[in-house]
């Protein structure tokens, strides 16, 4: 397939190239425009410079400002939101003109979608949260959901933390868990949606290979845990004690709202939809994954 990929430089685009192009597929990322001209943010220009012209099959969404850069400010939150929403907007507005309409476009989005939702389960089926990051989640769904207008097939992935040896959440919590200071953030009783980064790949593939899937799908493992739960097992992997709590006010003291909605936040998401589309996961087993995240590197 010939397949256009936003955010292509990233932990998760950059997997997504190696694999879809180990499977034969043609990969063409989508740069954002040099000189940044309002209302320009992608160089189309050079897609329409290519010698093929055919249409795109596929084209995969992943662009945004990281949520976990910076400490959020009124700016910060403005930059979140916009780099996803005008970004998409602009994508689907060019790919919905005829002669470019792809059949499918698969959006990222985040299981943040469902907001602090404590022990309860929820999945494809269950409400939109409150707080930032699930309205976030709501209006770039929205946005790329515009494309069913032109007939386009859309899939939005709600990516829980996704685990790769090469960078992402896990990447920033190693120095400290190696030094012996890691340890239980908040209570410890909050879920957490995990991912690797492999079975994420294969779900990307899945969804291609499906045509009568559209929709949201959860890309989590079936198994959520909790903090504690992994904290513990990242330091048994490492060989190292996790006895260094971080309570709650000390984590909203350093990362102020961010806290509240990423750390400290539970959302104890399953991926209904996709085991119904008989997806088989092939890395459930949380040790395993950190073990080989952490000693591959």
């Amino acid at each position: 397939m010939k397949i256009l990929i936003t955010g292509a430089s990233g932990l998760v685009g950059s997997a997504l190239i190696e694999s879809l192009f180990k499977l034969g597929h043609t990969i063409r990322p989508l740069r954002r425009h040099r000189n940044k001209t309002w209302g320009r943010l992608w160089d189309t220009a050079s897609l329409d410079a290519d010698a093929d012209q055919s249409p795109f099959d596929v084209v995969i969404n992943l662009a945004g400002e990281n949520v976990a850069n910076k400490r959020w400010n009124a700016r910060q939150k403005e930059l979140i939101l916009r780099s996803r929403v005008d970004s998409t907007w602009e994508l689907v507005d060019y790919i919905s003109q005829p002669g470019r309409r792809p059949k499918l476009l698969i959006c990222a989005s985040a299981t943040g979608y469902y907001g602090n939702c404590g022990d309860a389960i929820v999945d494809e089926r269950s409400p939109s949260g409150s707080g930032f990051l699930a309205e976030v989640c709501r209006q770039w769904e929205e946005t790329a959901a515009k494309a069913e207008q032109a007939g386009i097939r859309v899939v939005f992935l709600r990516f829980g933390m996704v685990l790769s040896p090469r960078g992402g959440a896990l990447f920033k919590m190693l120095p400290a868990f190696k030094a012996g200071l890691g340890g239980v953030i908040g209570s410890g009783n909050q879920y957490i949606g995990w991912i690797s980064i492999n079975d994420l790949a294969d779900i990307v593939g899945f969804v291609m290979e499906n045509e009568g899937l559209q929709g949201a799908f959860n890309t989590v493992s079936p198994i959520p845990v909790t903090n504690r739960v992994f904290v513990k097992t990242l330091g048994e992997v490492l060989g190292r004690p996790t006895i260094m709590p971080a309570p709650a006010f000390l984590v909203r003291l350093l990362f102020g709202e961010m806290a509240d909605e990423m750390v400290l936040s539970s959302c104890r998401v399953v991926p209904t939809r996709l085991l119904e589309a008989g997806y088989r996961f092939k890395e459930q087993d949380l040790r395993q994954v950190l073990a080989s995240c952490t000693h591959s590197r």
